[in-house]
């Protein structure tokens, strides 16, 4: 009987059935790099108005792979200020299909000035999905424009990295 188990557990491994549920977890966000690198990243989603301003404010630490997602119900022109937040951050900026169009490493914290999630002249300045990791991450984990997010959040009909 436990043989049959282990089996049965082993069966739902290899055919990925377990591995769907896990690439896409909504505390999970996975970041597939242009050369083919698999990163996760534990994350914390702010997906109303509320949560999205309050941000990372007032955390005095972050750790290694863990971060915050923000989501929008809409592509829509994003920025992003330091007021509060007392640790370097990376902020990410994503697209609607979860492609990364910008990185803004190491902002400055309780800095004000305005970080916006698009570079002058981007044809298409719209951003669905913002993701705040602790300063350098984005350099360690080699997330550059370009990188697709895999999370239960971007519309699967168009997703750059669908969940599996």
């Amino acid at each position: 009987m436990k043989r049959a188990a282990a089996l049965a557990a082993l069966a739902l491994v290899v055919t990925g059935s377990v591995a769907q549920a896990a690439s896409c977890a909504p505390d999970a966000a996975i970041l597939l790099t242009p050369d083919g690198r698999e990163q996760r990243v534990t994350v914390e989603i702010a997906d109303d108005a509320a949560e999205r301003a309050q941000g990372l404010m007032y955390r005095k630490s972050l750790p290694p792979d863990h971060g915050m997602l923000f989501v929008y119900q809409s592509p829509q022109p994003t920025s992003f200020w330091m007021k509060n937040t007392l640790i370097p951050l990376d902020i990410l900026f994503f697209d609607a299909r979860g492609v990364l169009r910008h990185v803004h490493s190491q902002a400055r914290p309780l800095d004000l000035t305005s970080l916006p999630g698009a570079l002058p002249g981007d044809p298409d300045p719209n951003r669905m999905f913002v993701l705040e990791l602790a300063g350098g991450e984005a350099a360690r984990k080699g997330l550059v424009p370009g990188t697709a997010l895999g999370h239960p959040a971007v519309p699967q009909d168009d997703a750059a990295r669908p969940c599996d």
